[in-house]
């Protein structure tokens, strides 16, 4: 196992964790592939007419450059109004999870004018965005890394931003995709980066949500995934009936506990939380198709929670 993690991602020696030289080795290797302000920055301008846009933090990395962190709120917010909050890009590389949650924004957000308050956070990691990664300039997964104390600038500014609703939230949904290079480069790189034996999994083909261990509600899940399936396919569970090692409690559905992992979906006390998985290479799905998925399941969640409390 250890040549084949070495076959693919060729830092370090075998077994051994990586201290700071394999770090460094690793960051300078990503390069730039996209832009963060064209892409994401120019598209929230636009915005500003409609909502309240509000930098929430910043990510210095020195000679990377920084990267201003903005999120997207209601105009009219309403204290006795239920808070959904919604984000996307986590892991800067799901290119779904960021655009969908734009494309949210500019087309649907209003249909919710007088009846909830939006938070939205587009792209909480712009450094992994422009680069293509799932990690950030440190080589720390910010989705294993919303908490106190948190390693990683992306969560901890995240965790600031929503601390003031976090008891107030009624539903969260955290746009995600399971990509072919999970499998072909992240994993590997994780496997690597542990000093562990990298051991080939299974990519999933087509859209699953990921629900909460430790407070799991499967209606809601469920009409997720009923709203996304007139969009896009459901993954179907492997010969094990799993979907990434985990077990398919219900049609495209596992669970992991949201808090003890350090997950972004865990971020707040809400009822409803969700992670949703878009699975953009497949031959089944386009690019657009990818983004309405995602804005089909904020729509269900958000409509799902509004009508259930």
């Amino acid at each position: 196992m250890a040549a084949t993690t070495q076959r693919f991602y060729p830092i370090g020696a075998p077994g051994q964790p990586w201290g700071a030289a394999e770090k460094a080795e690793w960051h300078a290797r990503q390069r730039v592939q996209r832009n963060y302000a064209a892409d994401v920055l120019t598209v929230i301008d636009r915005m500003r007419e409609r909502f309240d846009v509000r930098q929430y933090g910043e990510l210095d990395y020195g000679q990377d450059g920084k990267y201003p962190l903005f999120a997207v709120r209601s105009r009219d917010w309403d204290d006795a109004l239920p808070v959904m909050l919604v984000t996307g890009g986590v892991h800067g590389y799901e290119t779904s999870g960021v655009h969908g949650a734009l494309q949210f924004l500019d087309q649907r957000a209003g249909d919710y004018a007088g009846k909830a308050n939006l938070l939205v956070a587009p792209c909480v990691s712009p450094w992994g965005y422009e680069r293509i990664h799932r990690w950030n300039a440190d080589a720390i997964d910010p989705n294993r890394s919303f908490r106190e104390n948190s390693p990683a600038q992306e969560s901890a500014a995240l965790v600031q931003l929503v601390a003031p609703i976090r008891d107030k939230a009624a539903m969260h949904i955290d746009l995600h995709e399971t990509t072919d290079s999970d499998e072909t480069e992240f994993r590997p790189a994780l496997a690597t980066r542990d000093g562990n034996p990298f051991e080939p999994g299974e990519i999933p083909d087509g859209f699953y949500l990921v629900d909460d261990t430790e407070n799991p509600q499967p209606a809601f899940q469920q009409a997720v995934i009923e709203a996304v399936a007139k969009v896009t396919h459901i993954a179907p569970a492997d010969a094990n009936g799993e979907i990434i090692g985990s077990p398919v409690v219900a049609e495209g559905i596992i669970r992991y506990p949201f808090k003890p992992l350090g997950l972004c979906a865990g971020v707040t006390n809400a009822r409803y939380t969700t992670t949703t998985e878009v699975y953009p290479d497949s031959p089944r799905a386009t690019p657009q198709q990818c983004n309405d998925a995602q804005v089909a399941a904020v729509r269900a969640a958000i409509d799902y929670a509004l009508a259930h409390g």
